[in-house]
């Protein structure tokens, strides 16, 4: 079994748990408001797709997009995981910053593929403290698949903190991801910092 297998094996577990266990105080949030989130953040998503922009371009605009619409704390931090209790203070606040970058240039480069495409919102639905927000991807030459956002209000303001392409959870597979990462560095955080810097 590989790292990445062992990691995925032990943290799936715990975290299709936590993955929807966000603070409930304050949930003010409602569907409209969580459709109207992901309507804007669709249509911007589209406006790139259809821009003709180089990659590296798209890349810099889906980053601004992340750190627009996402809860960007809280992916960081469910990504680090246990390993964020024995991390200072100045390695939390880099690894968050080279994070979403990193997730910018994944996931951008994922949403680039739609080029010809487009999302469609779809509708959106309670699901426990959050709304599940459900798109279509359509793309030229290909089947329609879902992509769907988590969206809560626990920051104060409605913001997606995780994200289904294909049925791939983002904060499960970002977490195994880091965790892979840890481990092939026995468990030195700067260094794994060093590696997410390039990955993505």
């Amino acid at each position: 079994m590989t790292v990445f297998s062992r990691r995925f094996a032990i943290v799936a577990p715990v975290a299709a748990g936590l993955a929807t266990a966000l603070p409930q105080e304050g949930f003010a949030l409602s569907t409209s408001e969580a459709q109207s989130l992901v309507d804007k953040l669709v249509a911007d998503i589209n406006k790139v797709i259809a821009s003709g922009k180089s990659e590296a371009a798209m890349i810099k605009e889906f980053e601004r997009i992340f750190a627009r619409y996402s809860d960007t704390s809280y992916v960081a931090s469910y990504a680090m995981g246990a390993d964020g209790r024995r991390a200072t203070a100045a390695q939390k606040k880099k690894f968050s910053a080279t994070f979403n970058g990193y997730i910018a240039r994944k996931y951008g480069k994922r949403f680039r593929e739609f080029i010809g495409g487009r999302l469609e919102p779809q509708g959106a639905k309670q699901v426990k403290n959050y709304y599940a927000v459900s798109t279509t991807a359509l793309l030229r030459g290909e089947a329609p698949f879902d992509v769907t956002f988590h969206v809560s209000d626990r920051t104060g303001k409605s913001l997606f903190f995780n994200m289904y392409v294909e049925g791939i959870n983002m904060l499960l597979t970002e977490r195994a991801e880091v965790g892979a990462m840890l481990d092939k560095r026995k468990g030195d955080i700067d260094a794994m910092i060093l590696d997410l810097a390039k990955a993505g």
